[in-house]
């Protein structure tokens, strides 16, 4: 088998009617798939049908979070307003809405077998809930910046938390406290998942490294080499044999990378394996994509004897270390409540009472006007009605996803594929459909009849929405301006040398940006390799292109450490200005350093500006103090351009609002 024909693109399909903000894998089928977003809308779906199985309304904001119960029995969805609902997928209804938080939830967690679920938070806030009794039972608080990930431990003693800070927090939910703080990560920690058997956890980070920690001693055991993008999804083999993420599958003991398979899918949200499969997902903008690899062609598991590999792997894993494992066993149901946290009588006794959380209760309108909109009946009794669920079900076994046509063997494919009736009506059908375009002629409509049906089938099956018709031809004419487009005068003397030309043009200028600014970051390099940052911004803002601030904002947000009051008078300025930029990733820059500038200097910042006059001269404090007026004052003119962007919505949009909550500090 040929090496890219180790992972297939199962599906893409449209999942909302506005922007995908998240998505969740059902991890223990690894069949069902929830996504939340901009509509305010949580939707299910069965991975590899392209029908929406049911639709989950009544929140009044967007939904930035999503997570299956452990048997995908609930599923649990956090909105921008802090709201968190679950619903109950059984009954298609929901059972709880609950309210604490006072920014947008951006990760969640069930609890392994107990009645209760975690929420991070852009408030900075880790919020402990029993279901049951509909309240926040205890709220955990250390993060300095947004909870992005958070995992209960295999036992359900722990929570594992990661934040934009760059933290790692490991906190005993019977104690009520933090154990131990893991700061070597140098960018936002994304994803954090415990070994399902042994005291380890993985971090993965916007520092593009994943790192492994024994939770014994709560020390580093090892880190992968630099990738290429941030690590934003992972998950540790069943068995424990390997983790996978980016597509790679890596050791850690020691750290090493087993194998890579080179097939781009942008950026994953969510991964997890069954049937000796890895399912992945990803979205952009309002599309979802589901991808599969097949475990048994990845090293360590293919190339060689299955069993073999796997047998070389464990002894391999299991002769390094002597690490113990976590009990998890789940309590017996009549005595299951002594597994859970504390109550709180007994917690009182040990937490200081400012940390208690009173009862949440549910917000009525909120719950009068949430329903379950149930669009594929057939599909929803399959999945979630308790007699033949996926997840309960002992009669129905889960299938692995059959490989892409071209990957199956040749001899059964020809009886099943291609029926004989299909020869016959389907091709001459697109004969009419043709004169819609006037610039195709017949030897291209006849030039796709000779594909093969095993591969136009697969097509029509996983086809992405944004692609077009099957049998419809592309012409030159479709690259064109609409200057020259039919109907035009001008167009009725074109020629392919013209349209290739015109394309060349564009080409050209392209590459002419292009260049430029790759000259302008060499010179911006060699200024900053020979020690002299400051000289090197002062040459990238000359400049004047706003890209290359860009590209020296993004390694500057990275490297917190560079930054002092000097960059901060200096890219004030620039920052100001890409918040008027047309792209969206240029703002976004420019509100990460702001970000940066208000936590680290704000209040150097104000305490200059506000200080008494000194006595005698004083240069150095006088030039401090004209340095933090100048910040001060664009800092005032850039928050009243954030005023004005409060409407924004997305991720943007909570950019904007999470630096106009810093900006108070200033008052």
């Amino acid at each position: 088998m040929s090496h890219t024909k180790r992972a297939w693109k199962l599906q893409e399909f449209v999942a909302h009617s506005a922007n995908v903000n998240c998505l969740a894998l059902g991890q223990k089928s690894g069949r069902v798939l929830v996504t939340g977003g901009e509509d305010r809308k949580v939707n299910l779906w069965a991975v590899g049908k392209p029908n929406c199985i049911m639709s989950l309304t009544g929140h009044t904001t967007p939904v930035e979070s999503v997570r299956f119960g452990p048997d995908e029995e609930m599923v649990m969805a956090g909105s921008m307003s802090g709201a968190l609902k679950i619903w109950d997928l059984e009954q298609a209804k929901i059972i709880r809405t609950l309210t604490g938080h006072k920014s947008s939830i951006r990760s969640l967690d069930f609890h392994p077998y107990g009645d209760y679920a975690a929420s991070g938070s852009l408030d900075f806030n880790i919020k402990l809930w029993d279901i049951r009794r509909k309240g926040c039972i205890y709220n955990y608080k250390g993060h300095t910046d947004c909870v992005n990930c958070l995992r209960f431990s295999p036992d359900g003693k722990l929570i594992a938390s990661g934040g934009a800070d760059g933290l790692v927090k490991i906190w005993d939910l019977t104690a009520g406290k933090v154990l131990t703080t893991l700061n070597l990560h140098c960018g936002p920690v994304n994803v954090v998942e415990f070994h399902p058997k042994e005291l380890l956890l993985g971090t993965g980070s916007s520092d593009k490294t994943i790192k492994f920690w024994d939770l014994e001693t709560f020390t580093m055991v090892s880190s992968t080499d630099g990738n290429s993008t941030p690590i934003r999804s992972m998950a540790f083999h069943p068995d424990g044999l390997c983790l996978f993420s980016l597509l790679k599958v890596y050791g850690w003991e020691p750290s090493e990378c087993h194998d890579s398979i080179p097939i781009s899918w942008g950026d994953v949200a969510d991964i997890t394996l069954t049937q000796n499969q890895l399912i992945g997902a990803s979205f952009s903008q309002t599309n979802v994509s589901c991808y599969v690899v097949d475990v048994q062609r990845v090293h360590p598991f293919g190339g060689v004897p299955n069993q073999e590999g796997q047998q070389q792997l464990n002894s391999s894993q299991n002769s390094s270390h002597n690490r113990k494992s976590f009990i998890t066993e789940r309590p017996p149901t009549q005595s299951s409540r002594q597994a859970r946290p504390p109550t709180q009588s007994s917690r009182q006794a040990s937490v200081p009472k400012e940390e208690a959380e009173e009862p949440t209760h549910d917000n009525e309108d909120e719950k009068e006007t949430s329903t379950a909109d149930i669009k594929n009946p057939e599909d929803y009794r399959e999945i979630f009605q308790p007699k033949s669920r996926i997840t309960r079900s002992p009669t129905r076994k889960v299938e692995p996803f059959p490989a892409p046509p071209e990957d199956v063997p040749s001899e059964p494919e020809p009886v099943k594929k291609p029926p004989p009736a299909r020869k016959t009506t389907p091709e001459p059908e697109p004969a009419p459909k043709q004169p819609v375009k006037k610039t195709p002629s017949k030897k291209e409509s006849e030039s796709s009849k000779p594909v093969p049906k095993a591969v136009s089938k697969q097509t029509r099956q996983i086809k992405s929405p944004r692609e077009p018709p099957e049998n419809s031809a592309i012409s030159a004419q479709d690259f064109l301006p609409k200057s020259e487009q039919p109907g035009n005068k001008k167009s009725q003397f074109v020629t392919d040398e013209s349209v290739l030309q015109t394309i060349q043009n564009g080409h050209d200028a392209m590459s002419a940006v292009m260049s430029s600014r790759s000259k302008n970051l060499q010179i911006v390099r060699a200024m900053w390799t020979s020690g002299n940052t400051k000289t090197a911004l002062d040459s990238a803002i000359s400049m004047r292109d706003p890209s290359v601030i860009v590209d020296l904002l993004n390694v500057l947000n990275l490297k917190t450490g560079l930054w002092s009051l000097d960059l901060c008078s200096s890219l004030l300025p620039q920052v100001k200005d890409l918040l008027n930029s047309k792209y969206e990733s240029h703002a976004e820059a420019a509100c990460n350093a702001l970000k940066i500038i208000l936590r680290n200097f704000g209040p150097v910042i104000k305490s200059n500006i506000t200080s008494a006059p000194s006595i005698g001269v004083d240069l150095s404090r006088e030039e401090r103090i004209q340095k933090c007026n100048a910040c001060y004052n664009f800092l005032s003119e850039i928050r009243i351009t954030l005023e004005k962007k409060q409407s924004v919505s997305g991720k943007l949009g909570n950019l904007y609002k999470e630096v106009q909550i810093l900006m108070s500090t200033m008052d």
